[in-house]
């Protein structure tokens, strides 16, 4: 509950400061800038950008996540890190010069108070997502899930992909616009930015570690891979989708043998983020395989049916030297069962160990 709190606040905290760019510079102009196009003339200047959509989507989700799922202690973890990796810059940031000379002082005073309560949820989430573990409570209780064979591989595909193209274009613009940086990271008059926004760098570059953890821990099959994998997807998707609008808008797939080598590139790159983003999604979304053995799926354990998959059973097989149990009777205790020594249940007790006398 108190996960779910938390991640209630942040996304309303998004949310009204989404609701305040739709009223001060008008839904359909807020569109146009977002997705770059040129003739977009907004009456302010917006305090967002997508990723406080995609934010949006994350903190609902971690919502209801925290509520019903069985892996809500991992959601929370990765809640609280990319919170406090998109909030952080705001602390030196909304203070800056060009700040000043775009954004009125009290949209900034409210942007620096919104920075400290995110930061505060942030670590939070931290706090409760460890107090919240525990192991299981009884064997009808969900268990954690792990992703299966196929999604891991399809997530550690495209997550370290994307992850890579990500780092490869941060390594193009460094070394093609050396003047920028290092603002680029961590802000400055010269790179344009939302108000409750991290400088495009930074947000590049906390996307790109995201993804690489992401796949790497599919690749493992950790618990946390679904979480993480699918917040790392969902961050992706701004990108990939106003991409994909620009090509459209300007038409660019018609001309897209005489286009340079490098906007081909670029092209590639925003197609490529929407399909990894999308085939995760679809990969990860489903509820994995149990992380112990238990009713909800398969586990580690033996039980009925093949080996390691249903309920656990007794162990089959006894250590060298060891005299196997007898078995506990269909719905009677061990020991019990119509007056019988051990074993009750349907069906005559077990033969005693040797006759008795006069046999």
């Amino acid at each position: 509950m108190t996960g779910a709190a938390l991640c209630a606040v942040l996304a309303l905290i998004v949310a009204s400061w989404l609701v305040r760019d739709i009223r001060a510079v008008d839904a359909d102009q807020l569109w146009r800038y977002w997705a770059g196009f040129g003739e977009a003339r907004p009456r302010a200047m917006p305090a967002t950008s997508p990723l406080d959509v995609a934010l949006l989507v994350v903190y609902a989700a971690a919502t209801v996540a925290a509520l019903r799922s069985s892996v809500a202690a991992t959601v929370l973890v990765a809640t609280g890190v990319i919170t406090l990796a998109v909030r952080l810059p705001g602390l030196w940031g909304i203070g800056s010069h060009r700040m000043e000379s775009v954004f009125s002082d009290d949209l900034r005073s409210r942007a620096l108070i919104c920075a400290f309560v995110a930061l505060a949820a942030g670590i939070a989430l931290f706090i409760t997502a460890g107090a919240g573990r525990r192991p299981p409570a009884d064997s009808y209780e969900q268990l954690p899930t792990r992703p299966g064979p196929g999604a891991s591989v399809a997530a550690f595909l495209m997550l370290g992909a994307a992850g890579a193209v990500l780092i490869a274009w941060e390594i193009r613009q460094m070394v093609r616009y050396p003047e920028i940086y290092p603002e680029w990271y961590v802000g400055g008059d010269r790179v344009p930015h939302g108000v409750i926004d991290p400088p495009p760098g930074w947000g590049t570059a906390a996307l790109a570690l995201i993804c690489l953890v992401a796949g790497a821990s599919a690749l493992f099959h950790a618990v946390h891979a679904r979480p993480f994998g699918l917040v790392a997807a969902v961050l992706l998707l701004p990108g990939g989708v106003l991409g994909v609008v620009r090509v459209v808008h300007y038409d660019l797939l018609d001309h897209f043998g005489s286009l340079p080598t490098e906007t081909q590139l670029t092209l590639l790159s925003w197609i490529f983020e929407l399909l990894a983003a999308l085939v995760v999604l679809i990969a990860l979304a489903p509820r994995g395989f149990a992380d112990v053995p238990g009713p909800y799926g398969p586990g580690p354990g033996p039980g009925y049916g093949p080996p390691e998959f249903g309920p656990p059973g007794y162990n089959p097989t006894p250590y060298p030297g060891q005299q196997q149990p007898p078995a506990p009777g269909y719905g009677y205790p061990q020991g019990g069962g119509y007056g019988y020594p051990q074993g009750g249940g349907f069906g005559p007790p077990p033969p005693p160990s040797q006759p008795p006398p006069g046999w």
